[in-house]
């Protein structure tokens, strides 16, 4: 028996598309289960949140197998089946499809889940030494690929002397049909801002840099305490004080997800969905000379002329990202044994060249 109070739930994100999953869920054990929602995630346990009360589970061990060796593994903002054992011991027994999920490749390719039922994602930069747009770019291309409308938050407005003209600076880049919205992060105003995707049941993640000011806006925009932290002197960057993913209520009935600070993102997505996230340079693509342009040195390029160069390198290096993680092993290996004869050419016509 599922029991479950749809009210109670809508108010941290339950929607009818989500709840009407439970229709066709076949609960593996027999007793009562109840309806929740991850909002943490640690080694072998996971606290999930019914719509009235916050507490820990621990997981089911086929769960906790998916969830250390899959992509679609339990994540924070996943929706869960609970179940009361002897001892008042909580367990997660099953786990609805998310209907969004954000997903990385980690440092040796694997992939990793960050997020699940993300509505919006606040892609949130500081007007310091964070500026980074390329970065913005890499968070474009993760969100898009994944089906999560996005808005560029810019943080720290009220230390920076030039917010208009950086603000100008990224709808100038970027793409139009993207939200650009310079805030300080610690005022009540950053709340009336991003008023507009922050309805009850609405889902926000926060993605950024560390020190970029994620955990001061959630504690804004959630009336929460979560712990922040400045930034390092020498170079501007953060010092990694939020160290796990985290969900959160707002006063207004939506839910906030605060991240840490990527060190690295390396994007999951394949080539057709990084194209679609660059979609000025697809336009424009159809108007070069040649179908086939790499817009590297080919006349009658229609997209060197017109986009700007630093946006274009970026877009070639996450194409060649992209291309690299779709290889099979076997591609890797033959294109690692080309390098090799390739290097092994070069060395030979240098030593030729010295007699």
């Amino acid at each position: 028996m599922i029991n479950f109070d749809f009210e109670a739930l809508r108010r941290i994100g339950l929607t009818p598309v989500i709840a009407n999953q439970l229709y066709t869920l076949t609960p593996q054990t027999t007793g009562s289960h109840h309806v929740a929602r991850i909002t943490e995630v640690h080694r072998d346990t996971v606290n999930v949140h019914d719509g009235k009360t916050a507490f820990n589970t621990r997981i089911l061990p086929r769960l906790l197998l998916d969830k250390d060796s899959s992509d679609s593994g339990l994540a924070v903002g996943d929706w869960v089946l609970t179940e009361s054992m002897q001892h008042d011991d909580y367990w997660v027994t099953d786990r609805m499809l998310p209907i969004t999920h954000l997903t990385r490749r980690s440092n040796d390719g694997r992939r990793q889940a960050l997020a699940s039922n993300i509505d919006t994602a606040l892609l949130v930069m500081g007007l310091d030494a964070d500026f980074n747009l390329r970065r913005m770019e890499r968070y474009l291309a993760l969100t898009h690929a994944a089906g999560v409308a996005a808005v560029i938050v810019l943080t720290k407005a009220d230390v920076s002397s030039d917010t208009a003209t950086r603000v100008a600076e990224v709808e100038q880049r970027l793409s139009a049909s993207v939200p650009v919205i310079a805030v300080n992060g610690q005022s009540t105003d950053a709340a009336s801002a991003l008023a507009q995707w922050m309805a009850a049941g609405q889902t926000l993640i926060l993605l950024g840099s560390s020190g970029a000011g994620k955990s001061t806006l959630t504690n804004t925009l959630a009336s929460s305490q979560q712990q922040t932290g400045g930034v390092r002197a020498s170079d501007g960057r953060g010092q990694h004080t939020t160290t796990a993913r985290s969900l959160h209520l707002c006063p207004g009935g939506a839910c906030i997800i605060d991240t840490p600070g990527l060190r690295s993102l390396q994007l999951d997505v394949d080539e057709a969905a990084l194209s679609a996230s660059f979609e000025d340079i697809e336009a424009l693509a159809e108007l070069c000379q040649f179908r086939n342009c790499s817009h590297q040195s080919e006349p009658g390029c229609a997209v060197r002329e017109t986009v700007d160069a630093d946006r274009l390198h970026n877009y070639q290096k996450l194409l060649r990202e992209a291309r690299r993680h779709q290889q099979s092993p076997l591609d890797k290996i033959a294109d690692r044994a080309k390098w090799k004869v390739m290097m092994r050419s070069v060395k030979e016509r240098d030593r030729q060249k010295r007699g």
